[in-house]
Order: C-alpha cells, then sequence, then structure tokens
C-alpha cells in the first residue's frame, strides 16, 4: 500500500491488512508484533499509568483508509467496540477524494488555565489591576516551565472576565499558554497554582480554583471537504443531508445525536493515540453550546455545481508529547502510522476523521437508513458471539439480514441448526 486508496481492504485477512499499513507506514516487525499483541502493554507499565491496577483491557484497532489531507495520503488508525465506524469513515473519505480530499487547518496550541478569585471588594477595579500588570504575571507564569519558553511556547496574554454566580461576582482569570506539541494540563495547572498569590495581592480577593478549561477555544482546529453530487448519489441526496444538518443545527435532540456521530470518527483516533478522550468530548459540546443553544459542530452547504460542502470547527485540545501518547507502545506506533510531528497535524486529522463520519451518518439516515449497515454487522457480532465461523458464519449473516431478524437467540438457533446440516 503506497497510497490510502485502497479497494476490497475489509476482504483481506488480518494478517493482509496487517502488511499493507505496515509498508504504507514502514513498521518495523517489532510495532507490528506491537499492535498484534494486547499484552504490549506490560503489566509495570500499566501499574504506573492509573491506580489500583489489576489487568489490562483490550479493544480493536482498525484504520481509516482512502483519506487525502490537505494533499498528503493518510491512514487513519482507530480503536473502537462499534461496528461501522471505520467502514463509514472510509467510504465517506473515498467519496471525498474525487474533490481533492480534505483541507485542515489549526488556530494555534493555546490553552486556557482558569483562576477564580472570591471576595473582591471592587471586581471591575480588580480587572483593570490584573491587566495593567499583565506582563508580570506572564513573567512568573513562565519562570515555572523554562523548557517549554526556550522552544517558543509558554504563557502569552492574559485574559480577565467578570461574572455574576449564586455566590456573588467572581474574577476570572484566563491564563493563554502555548503548550506546543504538548496537551499542557499539567503546564497551565503549574503556572495557574504558581501566579495565584500574586493576583490575590492586585485584587484583595480569594483564589480558590486554578484549573485548565477544556473549553479550549483559542485551540479551534477546522476541516472541510467537497463531495461531488455525482460520488454521493447526485443532487437530491445532497439536498437530503443539507436538510439533516438543518434539523441538528435547529433542535438540540437531534444535534446530540448528531454530534454523537461526529465523535464517532474523533473519539477512535484520540484513543488511539493515547490523547485525553474525555477532555475531547467536553470540549467539543461545550463549544457546541456557546452561543446558549446547543447546536451542530458541522455546517453544510451546496456549491455553485451542486456539490455537496462540509465543513468541522471545534476545539482540538490533542499532543504528543507526555501522557500515555509517550508510555503506550500501540499509542506511539498508531502516531508513526498518521505520520504527523506536530499536534497540529494530528488535530487536524482528527477533525477530518470527524467531518467523514458526520457525512456517511447523515447520508445512511437520508437514504436508506441506518440500521441497513448496522444490521450487517451486529448479525456477524452475533454470529461470531455464538461460536460461529467461515462459511457457517456468513450464512447466519445473510439469514438474519434478510429476514431482518438480528437477535441473539436467532443466531444460537441458526448455529445449531446448521451444524447439525
Amino acid at each position: 500500500m503506497k497510497t490510502s486508496s485502497y479497494s476490497g481492504f475489509f476482504k483481506l485477512s488480518v494478517e493482509e491488512r496487517m502488511k499493507e499499513v505496515a509498508e504504507f507506514a514502514a513498521l518495523s516487525a517489532k510495532e507490528q508484533e506491537i499492535l498484534k499483541n494486547a499484552d504490549a502493554l506490560d503489566m509495570d507499565k500499566a501499574d504506573h499509568m492509573v491506580e489500583n491496577v489489576i489487568g489490562k483491557f483490550a479493544l480493536p484497532m482498525g484504520v481509516g483508509i482512502n483519506f487525502v489531507i490537505n494533499g498528503k495520503d493518510v491512514v487513519i488508525p482507530m480503536v473502537t467496540e462499534e461496528p461501522s465506524v471505520i467502514a463509514a469513515c472510509s467510504n465517506a473519505a473515498k467519496m471525498a477524494r474525487g474533490a481533492g480530499g480534505f483541507v485542515a487547518s489549526t488556530s494555534g496550541n493555546i490553552m486556557i488555565a482558569q483562576i477564580q478569585i472570591l471576595d473582591v471588594a471592587t471586581p471591575f477595579a480588580a480587572k483593570s489591576a490584573i491587566l495593567e500588570n499583565k506582563e508580570e504575571i506572564i513573567k512568573i507564569c513562565n519562570e515555572k516551565d523554562p523548557v517549554l519558553v526556550k522552544f517558543g511556547g509558554g504563557a502569552k496574554d492574559v485574559e480577565v472576565r467578570v461574572i455574576d454566580s449564586i455566590v456573588g461576582p467572581m474574577v476570572i482569570v484566563h491564563l493563554l499558554v502555548d503548550t506546543l506539541d504538548a496537551m499542557g494540563a499539567n503546564a497551565v495547572n503549574t503556572m495557574a497554582e504558581a501566579v495565584s498569590p500574586y493576583i490575590e495581592k492586585l485584587t484583595g480577593g480569594v483564589a480558590e480554583l486554578r484549573i485548565l478549561s477544556n473549553l479550549a477555544d483559542h485551540r479551534i482546529v477546522r476541516s472541510r471537504a467537497v463531495w461531488k453530487k455525482e460520488a454521493i448519489g447526485g443532487e437530491e441526496v445532497a439536498d437530503k443531508i443539507i436538510n439533516a444538518y438543518a434539523f441538528a443545527a435547529a433542535d438540540p435532540y437531534r444535534a446530540a445525536t448528531h454530534n454523537k456521530g461526529i465523535m464517532n470518527g474523533i473519539i477512535p483516533v484520540v484513543m488511539a493515540t493515547g490523547n485525553d478522550t474525555r477532555a475531547i468530548e467536553s470540549g467539543a459540546h461545550s463549544y457546541a453550546a456557546r452561543n446558549g443553544k446547543y447546536t451542530s459542530l458541522t455546517t453544510w452547504e451546496k456549491n455553485e455545481n451542486g456539490d455537496l460542502v462540509g465543513c468541522i470547527e471545534m476545539p482540538m485540545a490533542v499532543g504528543l508529547v507526555g501522557g500515555a501518547t509517550k508510555i503506550h507502545p500501540a499509542a506511539q506506533t498508531a502516531v508513526k502510522i498518521l505520520g504527523v510531528k506536530t499536534a497540529a497535524e494530528l488535530g487536524q486529522i482528527i477533525a477530518s476523521a470527524g467531518l467523514a463520519n458526520n457525512l456517511a451518518a447523515m447520508k445512511a439516515l437520508a437514504t436508506e437508513g441506518i440500521q441497513r449497515g448496522h444490521m450487517s454487522l451486529h448479525a456477524r457480532n452475533l454470529a461470531n458471539t455464538v461460536g460461529a465461523k467461515g462459511e457457517i458464519l456468513e450464512k447466519i449473516v445473510a439469514k438474519m439480514v434478510t429476514e431482518k431478524n438480528v437477535r441473539l437467540e436467532y443466531a444460537q438457533e441458526l448455529f445449531d441448526r446448521y451444524q447439525k446440516a
């Protein structure tokens, strides 16, 4: 595999797929073994990653194929338990190739640390005092992480907000910190704690919470793509997809499921690379509600040719430095498959996967219905659960899908019947 475009990839055996990806990403024999072996994360490393360790838990890793992002072919490792996600993602990417694939960008790597100041007699005067001493605040912050500063990162700016609450007004200080290729939670939290005594002196208040915000709206990633109408089934299908998007944009009940479909593409890549899935989820959903109403993370339009144009915009606080990304051998190998060198590149790929999954889900909903694709994969899982293999498994799947009777009990009944035949 010298390109991410591949026909019939799903028909290959696991070993054949690994061979193709290994060729694409120049994986060594050791790296291939890491991905095959659930014990690649040894117990000692696991014991130092989290508390009270008693074992390990494995999930499947597949790859999203057919992606072109900023002119480069990309194979995307995805860790998920949900059937149809990777196939849908790959199919949407294939349909986008005809118009050049995905174009992605980022706003930078700025994270926000929040400092909550209470018991301030004159909140707006305190705000002024903080901003008047911004340079000293930045200096104190950067003294806590000279290595980050050396490589061009560190505290860059200060924002101050006065907000009302049930316990009275609060002065909220935002430290804007460029964390470069790290997610940056530890760095920004350390800076917030270090500078809080100085801010207390400036304001006469009391610093309570000092913690990063996962609404990383200074660390935005964007991706867009064009799907030619011929690639998706015609302009009528494009219209149906736009109608589906309009529903999600207008109604938070629909938007919740619409955005879940987006996260179906995003979270598997975040997990595969050892990043913080909860941080990405909370940031995404907060951003979707930033204007006071929960809505879609994507937008969908038609261009002058009647082709479908999709865009995604959301916070993306992921890193390549520190955390599980540097500890977990499989995460390191996933990063190598992606071929990324910066956190910005990683974020762009993740957003593109989310946009692809959104397109696939809406196209299915607007045409054949979501259950058709799910049904076949769910039937396969059930057949596998009752112990079916090879030809018997395929017969069970075909029978359940044809009869639209996809239940564990029926899978067992068919398995027993076919074994006796």
